[in-house]
């Protein structure tokens, strides 16, 4: 499945959107899976991206490189 679960996500918004006459919302949630579409495929060579944090930095990395714990 690698990221396409982000792809997911921004189609049911856009879906919830449509259906409750958000149309600008569902235009620009248009635009937004475009460009997750591409970042996804040059960033990161379609390796999965894990999210990781300390509560006040936050980050993305390919799964690969390990935990993403540390300094």
């Amino acid at each position: 499945m690698g990221n396409e679960w982000i792809i997911d996500v921004l189609e049911d918004l856009k879906t919830f959107a449509r259906m409750n006459g958000l149309d600008t919302l569902a235009d620009q949630l248009d635009e937004t899976t475009e460009v997750a579409r591409t970042e996804i495929e040059t960033t990161t060579m379609g390796a999965p991206l894990k999210v990781v944090g300390d509560g006040n930095r936050f980050g993305r990395f390919p799964a690969q490189l390990g935990t993403g714990r540390g300094a």
